[in-house]
């Protein structure tokens, strides 16, 4: 995997269900790189901090690859890196293969793949349209959030290089797919359940669903 491209976003103002708002989803590319921060991305705009950004959720990428699947739904948008609002645009990530709780380095930084981006009506805002949630789940690669273990500035161009493989094999397609499935997988659950890279609070939400 490799960085193609550094995003960051400033407040926008947004209207939502009759009220004024606003949101950091609105994200472009910077030539400068990134900082990663324990907690969320230097100079970046988290405005829901319930929902976004901390220690599980302080920096989101999302596949470079299928841009082009997106651009062919929506071709009149303005396209640009930082479109889903994610902070690092990579080149061959694939949610089939990375394991929660994989350890890279980038860059500067050591990174831990934490758990996958679940949409919200922000991104339904800046495709102009909320039937992009539902094409988004079905679609089934929605970028990752990090973990951020080191702190370190990242750039375009720089590697994903494995430091450690999770010995749990659940994957972050695997993990959205148990978060959207009527009936939870209870091999699934089982590998959740005992991944110690998975957020506590996402546990909790799960076990209600053990047999």
């Amino acid at each position: 995997m490799k960085v193609i491209s550094t995003n960051l976003g400033s407040p926008v103002t947004i209207e939502w269900n009759g009220a004024t708002e606003q949101t950091g989803i609105y994200k472009y590319p910077i030539s400068k790189g990134l900082f990663l921060a324990k907690n969320d991305v230097k100079d970046d705009t988290v405005i829901d901090r319930v929902h976004h950004g901390g220690i599980h959720k302080a920096c989101y990428i999302f596949s470079a690859d299928y841009y082009e699947y997106w651009k062919q739904l929506y071709p009149k948008l303005a396209w640009d890196w930082g479109m889903f609002g994610e902070n690092l645009t990579v080149e061959d990530l694939d949610e089939s293969k990375i394991r929660i709780g994989d350890i890279y380095k980038i860059g500067d930084a050591l990174v831990q793949v934490s758990q996958p981006r679940e949409p919200c009506y922000k991104l339904g805002i800046r495709f102009g349209t909320q039937k992009i949630l539902k094409e988004f789940i079905t679609h089934n690669h929605p970028g990752t959030y990090l973990k951020i273990l080191e702190e370190g500035h990242v750039s375009a161009g720089d590697d994903f290089k494995l430091v450690e493989q999770s010995k749990n094999t659940l994957t972050s397609q695997q993990f959205y797919e148990l978060i959207f499935a009527k009936e939870k997988s209870q091999d699934l659950l089982a590998l959740f359940m005992t991944n110690q890279a998975v957020p506590q609070y996402k546990k909790d939400k799960f076990k209600k669903y053990l047999s």
